[in-house]
């Protein structure tokens, strides 16, 4: 790549890929086989420009457009500097205004401790109520539905595995013991 980017600059002319082609190998020692691919990769990243003229594709690059590029890029950045120091003083201005209103009087102390003792009580309140979360009725009457589904859930797979076993006795002239036992069944497996 660098090597291409010097015939460019070297000559500062327009090339056709079939001339750089040519002139790559024999000038800067390319593979011939890759300049097309470097050439490509070049102005996938802007370092080198192509456009079609009529029916041929022309590549260029000259030294002075990086110089270029570079002072934009630093003007857009100063630009972008300039805009975030203007954001900041209004920042600024606008923190000291909102603490206008707030200096720190003696009424507004008291209020603030008033605030930090309210809060511990709410804190102490809660944790406490979290001791008697267990016995919320509420959460109890969860409980009993969710084992109520767990209970339908086990009896329905319970009765499953017996319509198995009928299903194996039938086909399969299995008995329910040799079943359980190839399948490790409980023998005193029972609905809940």
């Amino acid at each position: 790549r660098k090597r291409m980017m010097e015939i460019f600059h070297e000559s500062q002319e327009p090339y056709l890929l079939k001339e750089l082609e040519k002139i790559g190998p024999k000038q800067k020692g390319i593979v011939s086989q890759t300049v097309k691919d470097v050439v490509q990769s070049l102005v996938d990243d802007s370092m080198c420009y192509c456009e079609k003229i009529g029916t041929s594709n022309y590549f260029w690059s000259f030294p002075s457009e990086t110089a270029v590029k570079r002072q934009n890029k630093t003007k857009e950045l100063e630009a972008e500097i300039g805009q975030l120091e203007t954001k900041g003083r209004d920042l600024e201005t606008s923190i000291a205004q909102a603490e206008l209103g707030r200096e720190q009087t003696e009424e507004r102390k008291l209020l603030m401790e008033e605030l930090a003792e309210v809060e511990a009580r709410w804190e102490a309140q809660n944790s406490e109520l979290q001791q008697f979360k267990e016995c919320d009725p509420a959460l109890m009457a969860l409980k009993k539905k969710q084992a109520a589904v767990a209970k339908e859930a086990a009896n329905r797979w319970t009765d499953n595995i017996f319509i198995m076993q009928s299903w194996a006795r039938d086909k399969f002239n299995m008995e329910t013991e040799n079943f359980n036992k190839y399948f490790d069944v409980p023998n005193d497996l029972d609905s809940v």
